[in-house]
């Protein structure tokens, strides 16, 4: 393979890669929001809050599966 024909391969990887940080941010601030309620809120909020950020989290692995070309997941 050439240099010119690597480096478009890398920049669109990057480029892939940089396209999920907006939603590993969104995970993390819900991540956050969790530890937070922990402290301070009902349990029921808490279980929301913890629903929301492994959702997101499960969003992230399957963005990165997809731009490193990971196996399919299983479905059961």
């Amino acid at each position: 393979m050439s240099k010119d024909r690597d480096s478009e391969k890398d920049q669109s990887l990057g480029e892939k890669v940089k396209a999920g940080e907006p939603l590993m941010e969104q995970a993390v601030r819900a991540l956050r929001r969790y530890h937070e309620a922990q402290e301070t809120q009902p349990a029921e909020e808490v279980e929301k809050r913890r629903l929301e950020a492994e959702a997101l989290f499960v969003a992230v692995n399957e963005h990165q599966r997809q731009v490193f070309g990971g196996p399919a997941p299983r479905l059961h």
